[in-house]
C-alpha cells in the first residue's frame, strides 16, 4: 500500500479504495486476511479509528467480512462484486466519453483494433474469467 494520502478525499476513504485495487490487482484474494488495524495505523501513521472507518466501508459494501477474534477477511465474490460494478460504472461513466471521442477523430475499427495490438497489455485480474457471465446480463 503506498503510503501517501492526499486532500482530493477522506484518508478513510482512500484507505478503502487502495484495498479495493488490491483486490481488483489479486495482492489480496477472497478469503486472505486484511492487515490488521493496528499494524495499519502503526505503518502509515493514521488513527486506528481512520482505519477502522476505511475497514468498515468494506464491510458495510460486503467486500470484507468480520471473524470475531480472527480479524478482516476478504469476503468470497468481492472480486467478481467488484469488477461487475466497475464494468457496469465504466459503461455508465467512461464509454460514452471514449465513444465521442472515436466518432469525433474518424477512427475506424480497424484502426482501433490496430493501435490496441501496439498497446502494452496489462495483467488481468486473477478470475477475470468470471465475468463473461456478466456480460450478458
Amino acid at each position: 500500500m503506498d503510503p501517501q494520502w492526499d486532500d482530493s478525499a477522506p484518508i478513510y476513504r482512500q484507505l478503502r479504495d487502495r484495498v479495493v485495487v488490491m483486490i481488483l490487482e489479486g495482492v489480496l484474494r477472497e478469503g486472505d486476511a486484511l492487515p490488521s488495524v493496528r499494524s495499519v495505523a502503526v505503518e502509515f501513521h493514521l488513527n486506528p479509528l481512520t482505519v477502522l472507518k476505511g475497514y468498515q466501508q468494506l464491510v458495510e459494501e460486503q467486500l470484507v467480512e468480520k471473524r470475531r477474534g480472527r480479524g478482516m477477511f476478504v469476503s468470497p465474490g468481492a472480486l467478481k462484486a467488484l469488477m461487475k460494478d466497475g464494468r457496469q460504472r465504466f459503461l455508465e461513466d467512461e464509454w460514452p466519453k471514449v465513444y465521442a471521442t472515436i466518432q469525433r477523430l474518424g477512427f475506424s475499427a480497424s484502426e482501433l483494433l490496430r493501435a490496441s495490438a501496439h498497446t502494452p497489455a496489462t495483467p488481468s485480474p486473477p478470475s477475470a474469467g468470471d465475468q463473461d457471465d456478466d456480460a450478458s446480463n
